[in-house]
């Protein structure tokens, strides 16, 4: 088997999941591009990417250019170097970065991006996120061929997965980071088997395309008028960002990580009443006469509570109107 020579570039979780697996493989990664160090947590201390672990983890190369912009010294600098590594194919995962033509055009075989949804439906930012709040049943992994617009490349594999009642975006990103390793490492079994599916390419057809546009931290205020199956879909499409929530004083929001819909039917209370508080969770009244149950709380400066520290907290009472 001839192996090939593989640039990685990726930045999360997501990313490194499929790092891992290609580094199983018999394949060359002969480098692995990744964002620069970022300040996170609360010491705010630099810190490496998921991806950028795994690679020196195992000993791999790390590249971490700023841009590839041509316009720039550095940019231009950067395109060179890539150039240089003289790879047959790119994977490319949640990097982050933007990838000209130019770079897109430098490896043998282009640039592969493992995307997290059924293309051409929910291309762009959050696609994962927003096939939740959409209620979607199913949704999966694309490997596409790159081309210069935003995930409007030809499609070469495609996985599915089904969305349950119970996922939230932090469990459906887990198995769809899986079926991404997978999916990238069946497309580039060997080159020959890669050769068969550039060549059996499927362009996608724009007039089922639908954006996954970026979250915002004003979309997880929670409106208690919207219907209860919608904000079920929201407040776990909204796990782990940026959280559903709705303000319990001038200052303090309380966030809401999980929920699912209420058993209890019948009741006849105001919308947005907390009707009952059980071992469940947090019955609450929605604008179409349904309810919800809030089944994780997180109060300021506290941990998230399940149903039964919930009841226990005593923090909250029947017959409440939530704002």
């Amino acid at each position: 088997m001839i192996l090939l020579k593989i640039i990685f570039a990726g930045t999360p979780e997501f990313a490194a999941e499929a790092l891992k697996a290609l580094i199983q493989t018999e394949h060359d990664i002969i480098a692995v591009y990744t964002q620069p160090d970022r300040k996170a947590g609360r010491g705010q201390k630099l810190t490496a990417s998921a991806v950028k672990q795994v690679a020196l983890e195992h000993n791999l190369p790390v590249y971490q250019p700023l841009h590839f912009k041509a316009s720039t010294e550095e940019g231009l600098a950067a395109q060179q170097e890539l150039a240089a590594l003289n790879a047959d194919v790119m994977v490319v995962a949640a990097y982050g970065l933007i990838l000209p033509q130019a770079v897109l055009d430098m490896p043998k075989y282009g640039c592969l991006n493992i995307h997290g949804s059924l293309l051409p439906r929910w291309r762009g930012a959050a696609p994962i996120q927003r096939a939740i709040a959409t209620g979607d049943h199913e949704t999966g992994v694309t490997i596409m061929a790159m081309a210069a617009g935003l995930d409007t490349g030809d499609m070469l594999y495609k996985t599915y997965c089904p969305i349950t009642a119970q996922d939230t975006s932090a469990s459906l990103h887990d198995k769809l980071a899986l079926q991404g390793a997978e999916a990238i490492c069946a497309v580039l079994a060997s080159e020959q088997q890669l050769q068969a599916y550039l060549a059996q390419r499927e362009v996608q057809d724009e007039a089922l395309t639908v954006y996954a546009h970026k979250l915002s931290k004003a979309e997880a205020q929670i409106d208690w008028v919207v219907s209860a199956q919608q904000l079920d879909l929201n407040i776990r499409a909204f796990n782990p960002w940026p959280v559903a929530f709705f303000p319990i004083s001038e200052n303090n929001n309380l966030r809401v990580w999980n929920s699912q819909l209420s058993t209890l039917s019948n009741i006849t209370a105001q919308v947005g009443e907390i009707v009952a508080i059980d071992k469940q969770g947090v019955h609450v009244m929605c604008g179409d006469q349904q309810i919800i149950c809030l089944t994780q709380l997180q109060w300021p400066g506290g941990k998230p509570l399940n149903a039964a520290q919930i009841l226990q907290a005593q923090k909250l009472q029947v017959g409440q109107i939530l704002s």
